[in-house]
């Protein structure tokens, strides 16, 4: 069996979507990558993921993030690379806080992300079923933006809610390597540091309230992709990717 993250120097946290059980089987590996920045890797680690088999990287991050750290795989030739910011104009302080604790905050942004930034999932979803060869998709953890959109693929195929939340919580180990680093450098920009910790988090409960979120505001996931544009056949090609052989 594939193993599920694939070690490549200079990253902490990229993984398989492969080997989830749906109703029709698991999900296929080596379709769909999920990552953290892709900005410390030198052009060994941009060779890693080509042999690998990628051709398409979308790019989560916000502008400012790309100008400080550049992503390396832009200037591969056989590397397809799309920046689609997801959380662009969506600001912590604005957050909605529908339960108590500190997972909150990250709750907020994600619910805000699929009410105010329907145009961008589609964006990046299309953009996964019609790509090419090995898709994988980032931001800078591997937490937030790329764990919601994470969430939405591996609900649309019927992945059961327990490993979704699962996938999402696998994060928070493998990012603790980064995390000392992260918070000087917030400490650095004078970021509200109790409040910056919060955004850290990565519970499973952040994940359980948000899929609640997505059914009870939404309707389900395949009635939100509806409702932002995706029509019937981006939702087959995105199943396809994932599921079939």
């Amino acid at each position: 069996m594939p193993l599920r993250h694939i070690p490549v120097p200079g990253t902490h946290n990229i993984r398989d979507l492969g080997g989830y059980a749906t109703q029709e089987g698991p999900t296929q590996w080596r379709r769909v990558l999920r990552a953290d920045g892709l900005h410390r890797m030198n052009m060994d680690g941009v060779d890693q993921l080509h042999a690998l088999g990628v051709r398409t990287v979308i790019d989560l991050r916000r502008d400012h993030e790309l100008e400080l750290q550049p992503n390396p795989t832009k200037t591969h030739p056989e590397i397809d690379y799309v920046h689609i910011s997801l959380f662009d104009q969506l600001d912590v302080a604005d957050a909605a806080v529908p339960r108590d604790g500190q997972v909150n905050v990250l709750l907020g942004l994600y619910c805000m992300a699929l009410a105010e930034r329907g145009d961008a999932i589609r964006s990046i979803l299309t953009t996964i079923a019609d790509a090419d060869g090995l898709v994988l998709f980032h931001c800078t953890a591997g937490k937030d933006r790329t764990g919601v959109i994470a969430a939405l693929l591996l609900a649309l195929v019927g992945v059961p809610r327990e490993d979704i939340v699962a996938d999402y919580a696998i994060t928070k180990a493998q990012i603790a390597p980064l995390l000392d680093t992260i918070l000087a450098n917030a400490a650095k920009r004078g970021e509200d540091m109790d409040r910056y910790q919060a955004l850290l988090q990565c519970e499973p409960e952040t994940m359980h309230a948000f899929l609640d979120h997505l059914d009870a505001d939404h309707g389900g996931v395949e009635r939100y992709l509806a409702k932002i544009g995706i029509d019937a056949a981006v939702v087959a090609r995105l199943r396809a990717r994932l599921i079939r052989e």
